[in-house]
């Protein structure tokens, strides 16, 4: 589990064609600095298991060709920054909001309104996914924890949702560089979820 708060902003230094999957290599120091093989550490919010690392370096992950579509994983290139997170620690603060790695699917960039202090985004969401996004909720932007600032209504057939980005999101993490039509990974709030199965479940009975 990790909490989408950024540690590092890494690179991606190259990308292996493994049969139908890849293996990222990428670079990030502070990540690796007490890494051990099997560990996860999240890429943009993608949940990936390190088979390869170098202690305070960088590490190896394969990547299965499904995830490569379901994700803007499968669009990065050596170079590109990444943002990187290690797995929550038992006994670790929670700064963020529980993110599971588990990219629910993808967004672009539609807006970026720049103020002195902050920039407010404005990104398209899967129609599928708009139910779960509320207004001063939470959302993983491509491994960010990020508060809704703003969202559309759920009878909008192109959903939208803002969030407001203060200078140390926009100096230390990917969504600093983000422009129109640049995409993102999203995860919306697993409790959401669980909300909605269990008042489903719950609903279905007889009484």
């Amino acid at each position: 589990m990790f909490t989408g708060i950024v540690e590092e902003l890494g690179t991606l230094e190259s990308v292996e064609t493994v049969g139908d999957s890849a293996r990222l290599r990428i670079r990030g120091p502070l990540v690796t600095s007490d890494a051990g093989h099997g560990d996860s550490i999240s890429v943009n919010g993608v949940c990936l298991t390190v088979t390869e690392f170098t202690v305070g370096v960088g590490f190896a992950a394969d990547v299965m060709a499904e995830t490569l579509d379901r994700t803007a994983l499968g669009a990065l290139g050596p170079g590109d920054p990444v943002n990187l997170e290690r797995a929550m620690r038992a006994d670790a603060r929670f700064g963020g909001h529980i993110v599971q790695g588990h990219v629910d699917g993808t967004g672009a960039v539609i807006s970026r309104t720049e103020h002195d202090q902050w920039h407010v985004v404005r990104l398209s969401l899967p129609v599928d996914l708009a139910r779960y996004v509320v207004e001063k909720g939470s959302i993983t932007v491509s491994g960010t924890s990020l508060t809704v600032s703003a969202v559309s209504g759920l009878d909008e057939t192109e959903p939208w949702f803002e969030v407001s980005l203060i200078p140390t999101t926009l100096e230390e993490t990917i969504l600093g560089g983000l422009t129109p039509g640049d995409e993102v990974n999203l995860e919306v709030d697993v409790l959401a979820k669980y909300v909605e199965r269990l008042l489903g479940g719950r609903g279905g009975r007889s009484h």
